[in-house]
C-alpha cells in the first residue's frame, strides 16, 4: 500500500524560508517520479517541482530559482526547499508519486497523494 505523509509546513513571514518532507512508504521509492503540488483556496492544483528517478528536476516558473526539490532514495523522502518566500506562495502542498516515465508538472499523471501540508506566507 503506498503511502506519502507531508510534513514541515507553517506560517513565515515574506522572505523567508521553509523545507517541506514527503515520507514515502509501501512501494519503492525510487522507481517513481515524485512531484510536488499545491493548492490555493477556490483554485486548481498547480504543480511546483518535479524529479525523475535520475535526480533531474523541472520547476513551475513561478518558483524557479527558489525552490529546490530533491530526493534521498536511501531514506525514501522527497524534499522541497524553499526561499524567498512570497505571500503568493500560501496554499496547501502535496506530494505526488508517479508510476510513469519522465517527470512532469500535469497532476493528472501522478497515482498516488498525500494529504497536504499547509504553507501559509504573511506580508
Amino acid at each position: 500500500q503506498v503511502r506519502l505523509m507531508e510534513s514541515g509546513g507553517g506560517s513565515v513571514q515574506a522572505g523567508g524560508s521553509l523545507r517541506l518532507s514527503c515520507a514515502a512508504s509501501g512501494y519503492t521509492f525510487g522507481n517513481y517520479v515524485m512531484g510536488w503540488f499545491r493548492q490555493a483556496p477556490e483554485q486548481g492544483r498547480e504543480g511546483v517541482a518535479s524529479v525523475s528517478r535520475a535526480g533531474t528536476t523541472t520547476y513551475a516558473d513561478s518558483v524557479k530559482g527558489r525552490f529546490t526539490i530533491s530526493r534521498d532514495n536511501a531514506k525514501n523522502i522527497l524534499y522541497l526547499q524553499m526561499n524567498s518566500l512570497k505571500p503568493e506562495d500560501t496554499a496547501m502542498y502535496y506530494c505526488a508519486a508517479r508510476t510513469g516515465f519522465g517527470y512532469t508538472l500535469d497532476p493528472s499523471r501522478f497515482d498516488y497523494w498525500g494529504q497536504g501540508t499547509q504553507v501559509t506566507v504573511s506580508a
